[in-house]
C-alpha cells in the first residue's frame, strides 16, 4: 500500500497535490476526539450552531479566487464556471442553516387527557462523509453543514482527485471557531475507510460515487447497524415534447449534457425527443454544440475542459465507437476541436442518432460528454424508454403543458422530475434516487431525518382520574 494520495491533474497529467495517508493510530485518535466533542456540541442550542455554520460558509466563499483555479487544476472544470459551485455551495449551506429549526423542532401529537406527548430528534453521533471528486464542494456540503447542524460531528474523507477540497472544508470550520474534534478532514485508503465501517465508529455513512463503491459501504456496514447514505450511478433521461420552447430547450440540454465535461451524477446522458419535433432538435442541438471550446480549463475562452484522467476519456470513446459500429451515426468530427487528443483527459463532445438501447451507451452510464438522441412516437414511449435503465435520479420533462408533465412524471422511475429544467439541486427538495441510484436522501427537512434519530417523550402527569 502507498504511504502518500496522490492527485494527478488531467490538465497536463502531473502530480498537483500530494498528502501522507493519515496513520492507523492518529486515525483512532481523531474519532475519540469526535465522540467527546460530539458530546458537548449536542447540547448547544441550534442557533448557537447556526452562528458557526453561518460563519464557515462565509469563509469558504471568501477564497473563491484560490479555490477557481484549484478546481480547474485538480479536476479539470474550466475557470469561468468554477465560481458557480461556490455559490450553490452557499445556497445550500444557508438553506440547511436556516431550516434546521423546524426540521429539528419538537413533534406534538394530539392532545391525550393526563398525558404529556412529544417526539424530539437526537443526533447520531458521528456522520461519516465519503466525498466524489466531480462536485467536490457542492456534493459535501449537502451531508456536512446540515451533519452539524444537527448536532453530529463530521469525519470527512474527500476522493484523491480533490484532495485539497477537505482541507478547505476544514480551515473554513477553524476560521469559524468550530470547536475542535467536531469536523476532521482525514487522508485515508480504502481499507481504512472500510474498517471505520465495520468496526461500527461511526453512526451514519453518506457515500456519493458509483454502484460498486455503494455496495462495498453496504458489504462493510454489515451487521453493525450502522445507517447508510448513497447516491450512486445515474443515466438521466430528457423527453422533449412537441409543445417545448424549442430554442430553451436546445439551451438547457446541450448545457445540462455537456457541463463539467458530462461529469454530473444528474446531467443527461440520454434524450427522447418526439418525432414531429426531432429533426428540429437534433439540428439545433449539434449546432449549439460545435460552439463549444475544448481546450485548457484555464483559460476563460474553454468552456468544456477535460475529463477527469485519460481512462475516463478512453472509456466514453469505447461507448461511441461500439455505438457508431452498430449503426448509430456521431454528428461532431473530433478533428473540428483541436484540444482532442486520444488517449488523453482531451475529449471533444459528441451527439449520437440511430441509437437504441441495445447499445452501452444508452443504457450504460457514461459520465462523459457524449449524449444518444431518440426519435419516439408519443409520451407512452418515452416513459417506457425513460424507465428501461437500472437507475432513477433525475428525469426532465421540456414541455409547455403542466398537466401532463405531472401525468407522466408520476409514471417516472425517478428521484426527482424537472421541467422545463436539468442538472440542478433545489436545496428546499430531497436529494434523493431509486434503484440502483442509491437510498436515503439529502437536503430539504427530510435531509435531516437520516441524520436524526427520533426519541419518543410519554409523559403520565397523574395517576388518579
Amino acid at each position: 500500500m502507498t504511504d502518500t494520495i496522490r492527485c494527478v491533474s488531467p490538465v497536463n497529467g502531473e502530480i498537483y497535490a500530494e498528502r501522507p495517508i493519515t496513520p492507523d493510530s492518529d486515525v483512532d485518535a481523531a474519532l475519540a476526539r469526535a465522540r467527546a466533542a460530539q458530546a458537548e456540541w449536542r447540547r448547544l442550542p441550534v442557533f448557537e450552531r447556526a452562528k458557526v455554520c453561518t460563519a464557515a460558509t462565509a469563509a469558504m466563499t471568501g477564497m473563491r479566487e484560490e479555490i477557481v483555479p484549484e478546481l480547474a487544476w485538480q479536476m479539470g472544470r474550466p475557470v469561468r464556471s468554477g465560481a458557480g459551485e461556490l455559490r450553490g455551495f452557499e445556497e445550500r449551506a444557508l438553506h440547511m442553516i436556516d431550516i434546521a429549526d423546524i426540521s429539528l423542532a419538537r413533534m406534538d401529537p394530539t392532545p391525550k387527557e393526563g398525558f404529556r406527548r412529544w417526539i424530539t430528534r437526537e443526533p447520531v453521533g458521528i456522520v461519516f462523509v465519503i466525498a466524489p471528486w466531480n462536485f467536490p464542494y457542492l456534493t459535501a456540503v449537502n451531508s456536512i453543514v446540515p451533519a452539524l447542524m444537527a448536532g453530529n460531528a463530521v469525519i470527512l474523507k474527500h476522493a484523491s482527485q480533490t484532495l485539497l477540497v477537505g482541507e478547505r472544508f476544514q480551515k473554513a470550520f477553524d476560521e469559524a471557531g468550530l470547536p475542535a474534534g467536531l469536523f476532521q478532514n482525514l487522508f485515508l485508503s480504502h481499507g481504512q475507510a472500510a474498517r471505520i465501517i465495520s468496526g461500527g465508529h461511526v453512526d451514519q455513512v453518506n457515500f456519493t460515487g458509483s454502484v460498486a463503491g455503494g455496495k462495498a459501504m453496504e458489504k462493510a456496514a454489515a451487521g453493525t447497524f450502522t445507517g447508510l447514505g448513497l447516491e450512486l450511478g445515474g443515466k438521466d433521461p430528457a423527453y422533449v415534447r412537441p409543445d417545448c420552447d424549442m430554442p430553451a430547450t436546445v439551451e438547457n440540454l446541450v448545457d445540462g449534457s455537456f457541463f463539467n465535461s458530462g461529469q454530473s451524477c444528474c446531467g443527461i446522458e440520454r434524450i427522447y425527443v418526439h418525432k414531429d419535433v426531432y429533426d428540429e432538435f437534433v439540428g439545433g442541438f449539434v449546432d449549439l454544440t460545435r460552439q463549444y471550446v475544448l481546450g485548457d480549463p484555464l483559460d476563460e475562452a474553454t468552456t468544456i475542459g477535460p475529463m477527469v484522467k485519460p481512462q475516463a476519456a478512453d472509456f466514453v470513446r469505447a461507448q461511441i465507437d461500439a455505438a457508431v459500429r452498430s449503426g448509430a451515426k456521431a454528428h461532431l468530427d473530433p478533428k473540428d476541436f483541436p484540444a482532442d487528443r486520444p488517449g488523453t483527459a482531451y475529449m471533444a463532445p459528441q451527439v449520437l442518432t440511430g441509437v437504441n438501447h441495445q447499445m452501452a451507451v444508452m443504457v450504460e452510464e457514461s459520465f462523459g460528454p457524449v449524449v444518444g438522441i431518440m426519435p419516439v412516437a408519443d409520451d407512452e414511449e418515452a416513459v417506457q424508454l425513460m424507465n428501461d435503465s437500472p437507475y432513477g435520479l433525475t428525469a426532465s420533462l421540456w414541455t409547455q403543458d403542466l398537466d401532463a408533465a405531472e401525468r407522466i412524471g408520476e409514471r417516472i422511475e425517478t428521484g426527482t422530475v424537472f421541467m422545463n429544467r436539468c442538472d440542478y439541486l433545489d436545496p428546499a427538495l430531497a436529494w434523493t434516487g431509486v434503484k440502483d441510484t442509491g437510498r436515503g436522501a439529502t437536503l430539504s427537512r427530510v435531509g435531516y431525518e437520516t441524520l436524526t434519530r427520533p426519541k419518543s417523550w410519554h409523559m403520565r402527569m397523574s395517576f388518579t382520574g
